[in-house]
């Protein structure tokens, strides 16, 4: 019988750790409704839940003052219920149009709108299938970021 892989002293066990809140961004290439035009194998839904599971177990072992999941609109509700909330990127002064999704237990920040410029920046600034321009996709909006921690110290 094999021995069990076992972490570096150097990682604690996070579970004895004093977390005050968590912020969770699986990815959301399985769930995104803007990609439901290309088809998913049961393997790749199978692979995101168990990313999505991973950060509520995470969220449920230790237990944060706040915390917060979020993935733009798609399939995601289906398999965890409803979001708490959602917002767009020009709420929070980003002049372009996103639509996220949030689950968790949370503060939602004051909005700071601003007129979203010709639409998506997504699509025009980020078109296209490398990892480069599906990783400046899934950025979270910096105002939203910045507005979110303001919001739940």
């Amino acid at each position: 019988m094999s021995e069990q892989p076992r972490l570096p002293d150097e990682f604690p066990d996070v579970r004895q750790l004093n977390i005050h809140g968590v912020l969770a961004a699986p990815v959301c290439t399985v769930f995104a409704g803007s990609g439901a035009r290309w088809p998913r194998t049961d393997e790749d839904v199978r692979e995101g839940l168990a990313l999505v599971d991973a950060c509520l177990r995470i969220c449920q072992a230790v237990d944060p003052v706040w915390w917060v999941m979020e993935n733009p609109v798609g399939k995601l509700a289906k398999w965890i219920g409803n979001p708490v909330n959602s917002f767009q990127p020009s709420d929070y002064g980003d002049p372009y149009t996103k639509k996220t999704l949030l689950w968790g237990r949370f503060t939602m920040p004051e909005q700071t709108p601003v007129e979203p410029v010709d639409g998506s920046k997504l699509w025009r600034n980020y078109g296209g299938k490398s990892d480069k321009t599906k990783t400046e996709r899934s950025v979270t909006p910096h105002g939203f970021a910045q507005a979110f921690f303001k919001a739940n110290p």
